[in-house]
């Protein structure tokens, strides 16, 4: 029996079939460390697991543009810090992936340790709920844009939008928006692979897990598209998710470590559940974000615990070794 298919929450609404999957054309290469390359190309014929890394840039722990998939096949982690730890959580990943049925797209970023991660980065997903960061970044860009404050109706459908995934307040802000504006968030953000969906199905925009790291560095770095007073508040909002729908990303954060999340799950008649998670956690010397897209899952609770046996990993690998 086909599935259902509600854009977010598990509330039904269109049946619209899967939009075509665009070509991808990766970006980049990384010439570094040629006998970890070696090394990593080992591991991942071992695994089976499709592997890419992301290249490093030279830039301060808290500002940093969102890393590019290599693909080149030398890891999915890379830290010239670091580079033990990366090549220990590169292998650690590897093994949450396999043997899962889910397709998985990932990227991570550590400020304070310069770690980053990609797998699977660039492909295309069904956004579900994870585009109301999107809707959130757009509608604060406009404000400042317009030299003005939120309306408190745009606060109201905001707050329901982010803590409460509530989906007719997104479709109100989507409406307002338009794609204009939408656009024009994506364009300063540098999210170049994200396709907005047409009409009203935001929860069938095109993302890739590189798309939604940039998004997260527009929250969580020192970055001009929104200024930090406006930075601060779409982050504190993440903070105060409804307790149901703290899965994800955040499993396995270690206490005092502040948790800042948006998660999505819907199921099409194909390929499944999609299921995405979003984090950035904070704290004392802690600074890191990451990014969980999944679909082709059978259930939203296989989906859910994939990108928890993901999560755990990274929380643990970043916060113990």
């Amino acid at each position: 029996m086909p599935i259902p298919t509600p854009l977010t929450s598990g509330k039904p609404n269109s049946r619209m079939p899967l939009p075509p999957q665009l070509p991808v054309v990766p970006t980049g290469s990384n010439p570094a460390v040629v006998l970890r390359r070696r090394a990593a190309r080992r591991l991942t014929a071992a695994l089976g697991v499709t592997l890419a890394v992301l290249p490093l840039t030279a830039l301060s722990s808290t500002a940093r543009a969102a890393p590019r998939a290599d693909p080149s096949g030398s890891g999915i982690c890379q830290s010239s810090l670091y580079p033990h730890l990366a090549a220990v959580l590169s292998a650690d990943i590897a093994r949450a992936h396999a043997g899962r049925k889910s397709t998985i797209a990932f990227t991570l970023w550590d400020a304070e340790k310069q770690l980053s991660c990609a797998d699977n980065a660039n492909r295309r997903f069904d956004s579900a709920s994870v585009v109301k960061v999107t809707i959130m970044g757009a509608l604060l860009r406009r404000a400042e844009e317009g030299h003005r404050l939120l309306t408190a109706v745009e606060t109201k459908n905001l707050r329901l939008m982010i803590i409460k995934s509530d989906n007719a307040a997104a479709t109100t802000l989507w409406n307002s928006l338009g794609p204009a504006c939408l656009g024009r968030f994506l364009q300063l953000a540098g999210m170049r692979d994200t396709v907005l969906s047409p009409g009203k199905t935001w929860g069938l925009t095109q993302i890739t897990a590189i798309d939604e790291m940039k998004q997260l560095d527009v929250f969580a770095s020192e970055s001009t598209v929104l200024s930090p007073s406006d930075r601060g508040y779409g982050l504190k909002l993440m903070s105060q998710v409804q307790a149901d729908q703290r899965w994800g990303a955040p499993h396995g954060v270690p206490a005092g470590i502040r948790v800042q999340v948006k998660n999505g799950w819907a199921p099409r008649a194909t390929r499944g559940w999609r299921i995405h998670s979003l984090g950035v956690f904070t704290g004392t010397g802690r600074n890191y974000r990451m990014a969980v897209l999944t679909d082709n899952n059978a259930t939203k609770a296989y989906g859910v615990d994939t990108i928890q046996r993901i999560a755990a990993i990274v929380h643990h690998d970043l916060n113990v070794r």
